[in-house]
């Protein structure tokens, strides 16, 4: 196979994709989870709960639902067709802390999950802080 024929199969069984339609699909999977996040926030106010406590409930209650889309692997046919809307909200990370212990749960509670449950979330944690650092350095010297 020269590599004119090879280049051709290759060109032939690459998936195409539409960045149009990709960042379409992500709008709209990403907007319909920060929808139902309002929903949630919307719900619990009208019956009593302050505007803070209803926040935070509603944050759990997000990240609750990204853990139990996990387990039977709906999360991840979600994220297949929203791709980056899904990752942005709150849920992906419950997702990828969720999908990490659950791959790496059969080799046991300590060395399994304990050890590759903060897989993703560590390196998020510690550049979120770290960015909170420097953002509230620029605050303080302007």
């Amino acid at each position: 196979m020269n590599k004119e024929t090879y280049n051709e199969y290759v060109k032939q069984i690459t998936p195409k994709h539409s960045v149009f339609g990709n960042c379409w699909k992500a709008f709209l999977v990403g907007g319909a989870i920060c929808v139902l996040g309002q929903a949630v926030t919307a719900a619990l106010q009208r019956v009593g709960m302050p505007q803070e406590d209803a926040a935070s409930w509603c944050s759990l209650l997000l990240v609750l639902l990204g853990v139990l889309l996990t387990g039977p692997g709906w999360y991840a046919r979600l994220a297949k067709l929203g791709g980056a809307g899904t990752l942005v909200p709150i849920t992906g990370f419950a997702n990828s802390v969720a999908a990490s212990a659950i791959e790496f749960q059969k080799e046991g509670q300590v060395f399994g999950i304990g050890c590759k449950i903060f897989t993703i979330a560590g390196p998020v944690i510690l550049y979120g802080i770290f960015a909170s650092w420097v953002l509230g350095i620029i605050y303080m010297i302007f």
